[in-house]
């Protein structure tokens, strides 16, 4: 109502005011009557004519509202609604605009999502998909706009699951490249539209096939000599033996028992090392008395078996947990004499090398070596070249597994070389930064002990 009162108030006003002119043109003429008729309406159509030309330049405007131009710089009912025009129009297009910006964050924070999102329309064809699903489903965002995801990702598995329609559960199948598991959820929105979620699951795959492994062996492990045991109790208690035989039954009972107890030993050190924090870079520890007991364990273990030789440089530290030092060293000197026939040779080093300043735990034997297919498997745990040569040394299949994680934790590597009846070279390498020697340390310190049988 307000926006019409001006334009009937113009209209009046034009009407009177042609209507005055109109009656003096025509009192001049004798028809004053006719002359006021006449101006007065001529007075409302060119207010009428002017009031259209406004309106056609706003509805121009309107039209080619696109330019971004301004409204026409009207007064009056035109100009206060191209006004409201133009302001509505600016907060639709800055809502449009916020609109826009969040929907540019939410899809930057899908693309950088660790899970693969893939969208598809009603016909299964690919409308949108980040970087993780295109990798995960072997796909290409541009190249593949628009088609069909069943004719792109043929796992029979995943087009079933896409053809059923129930979508209750995951589908888990191999990736296009072959290289890894992927779990995938769908799920509907829109008009008919789908959502694809995949999750790369090898990792997941591959632990959990470990801690089956892993369960199973210790079980095993376990078993044997639980077995033993119980056979030879049960044998105490209905069976007399005579004086003769108790100590070899007696023997045997404790060789089984001691596996059961290295085996839980082992068990415990693993179980602690993954469970604890980094060894502190700061806590030194000498290796000297370190590598004194090493080198005395070794010997009593071999008992005059085979000739120990031993080059150590003196006054060197490493920054760890003196513990797992001793741990991760010993098990390399023990494995050595284990596998080593009666009159080998057995070398124990170490030293910091000159040209990065590591540090370098090396064990050499001349044993009866290891296959080249074997190397990469050594470390895993209760991974056994020959199993029955092994539970015959008495190993448990967990020192190589404790070395290698007493290595990780402090920086280093544990580096195998070796070749079937040439013997084996076993090297822990610690990183410059945790190792440091005294100014005044020789190069090489050699000592030589020899213990032959």
């Amino acid at each position: 109502m307000n926006l019409l009162l001006p334009r009937v108030a113009a209209i009046v006003i034009a009407l009177a005011i042609g209507a005055a002119l109109g009656g003096l043109i025509g009192s001049a003429m004798r028809f004053p009557l006719l002359g006021a008729f006449g101006g007065g309406l001529l007075g409302a159509v060119m207010v009428t004519v002017v009031d259209a030309w406004r309106g056609d330049r706003l509805m121009a405007w309107l039209r080619g509202i696109e330019d971004n131009a301004a409204s026409p710089p009207h007064v009056g009912v035109w100009g206060e609604l191209g006004h409201r025009i133009e302001r509505a129009l600016r907060i639709r297009d800055r809502r449009t605009a916020e609109e826009q910006d969040r929907l540019r964050q939410f899809l930057s924070a899908i693309e950088a999502a660790p899970s693969g999102v893939l969208m598809l329309d009603a016909n299964d064809q690919i409308a949108w998909c980040n970087p993780q699903a295109a990798d995960d489903f072997g796909i290409d965002p541009v190249r593949d706009h628009l088609q069909r995801v069943t004719n792109l990702v043929r796992a029979p598995a995943f087009v079933t699951h896409l053809q059923n329609g129930q979508f209750d559960q995951p589908v888990v199948f191999p990736s296009p490249s072959g290289l890894a598991t992927l779990s995938v959820l769908v799920r509907r929105y829109g008009d008919g539209m789908k959502l694809v979620l995949s999750q790369d699951i090898t990792e997941r795959e591959r632990t959990e096939a470990m801690r089956r492994d892993f369960v199973a062996n210790v079980s095993h492990e376990i078993r044997t000599p639980l077995t033993v045991l119980a056979g030879f109790v049960e044998t105490l208690a209905t069976v007399p033996l005579t004086a003769a035989e108790q100590p070899r039954v007696l023997a045997l009972m404790q060789q089984q028992t001691d596996r059961m107890q290295s085996l839980v030993d082992d068990l415990l050190t693993l179980a602690q090392l993954e469970g604890s924090a980094r060894p502190a870079a700061d806590r030194w520890v000498a290796l000297d008395a370190l590598l004194a007991r090493v080198v005395s364990d070794a010997h009593a273990l071999s008992a005059g078996r085979h000739r120990i030789e031993v080059t150590v440089q003196p006054g060197c530290q490493v920054a760890g947990m003196e513990t797992e030092l001793a741990s991760a060293m010993g098990n390399l000197v023990s494995n050595a004499i284990r596998y080593t026939p009666d009159g080998g040779a057995i070398a124990i080093h170490w030293r910091v090398r000159g040209a990065d300043r590591c540090g370098e735990f090396e064990v050499r034997d001349t044993g009866i070596g290891i296959a080249r297919e074997h190397l990469p498997r050594l470390s895993e745990r209760f991974y056994r070249v020959d199993g029955s040569r092994s539970r015959d040394t008495g190993g448990t299949g967990l020192g190589l597994a404790i070395v290698k994680h007493v290595a990780q934790r402090h920086g280093g590597e544990l580096d195998v070389q070796s070749e079937p009846g040439k013997g084996s070279s076993f090297r822990l390498v610690f990183p410059a930064a945790r190792v440091r020697a005294a100014a005044f340390a020789p190069t090489d310190v050699p000592e030589s002990t020899d213990a032959s049988a």
